[in-house]
């Protein structure tokens, strides 16, 4: 069964930084791409961050200069680190594994939930 535990969340106030972590089987860090999910409530998850084994990054429009993505192999551990955060930024963030070629070889983790308030 494949795990993906996350950690790093939390209650943050407007312009603060945090870093999620997630941490899988080194049989999936080395093969799948490594990406960050948020849903706030009431809206559909999306695409926040992903990094691919050769370590391209893609973001999505409104994280670009203040997340940033990273994967250690030797921990076999992904990384968001998140920083000048907003309110809209308040979600649960969800590690994902995604097979590079073959679309079923999907997996989550449990989620972890960063809220941003004054």
């Amino acid at each position: 069964q494949v795990q993906l535990v996350e950690s790093g969340g939390g209650q943050v106030q407007p312009g603060d930084s945090l870093r999620l972590s997630c941490t899988t089987s080194g049989s999936i860090f080395t093969m799948y791409i490594m990406g960050w999910y948020r849903q706030a409530p009431g809206n559909q998850r999306e695409l926040v961050a992903t990094v691919t084994t050769s370590g391209r990054t893609n973001y999505t429009d409104s994280v670009k200069g203040r997340f940033t993505i990273s994967r250690d192999s030797a921990k076999n551990t992904v990384y968001l680190q998140v920083n000048s955060v907003k309110p809209e930024d308040t979600a649960v963030y969800y590690c994902n594994a995604q097979h590079p070629t073959i679309g079923i070889l999907r997996f989550w983790g449990q989620g972890t939930q960063v809220t941003v308030s004054s």
